[in-house]
């Protein structure tokens, strides 16, 4: 929970990665130095979820429950446009080299 506070007291930056995107999310859902925005929350969770965070899709779903479709369309499409503009960097082809067993 320290992170959630440290982070909402910091200037609003550009997510690094999947932990960084995670955290705005449980920001903008608890209101943590900011007003509650589930909109935001979900656009978040979202694109964490996207990029591997393990409980990303998890409070996506939580959140979403508690929104009208018309939000969900809302964070879905502000999640698309964030992930056009800030592609995730290619995994070089050693990282993606698979063993093979003999």
């Amino acid at each position: 929970m320290a992170d959630i506070e440290m982070a909402a007291a910091l200037p609003v930056v550009e997510p690094a990665d999947a932990g960084d995107c995670f955290t705005l999310g449980m920001i903008y859902s608890s209101g943590a130095g900011v007003a509650i925005d589930l909109v935001q929350a979900h656009k978040w969770f979202n694109i964490a979820s996207m990029r591997g965070h393990v409980d990303g899709a998890r409070l996506r779903r939580e959140i979403a429950e508690q929104m009208s479709d018309a939000e969900i369309g809302c964070a879905q499409r502000a999640a698309r446009d964030w992930l056009k503009s800030n592609p995730q960097a290619p995994v070089p082809i050693e990282v993606m080299a698979v063993r093979v067993a003999a």
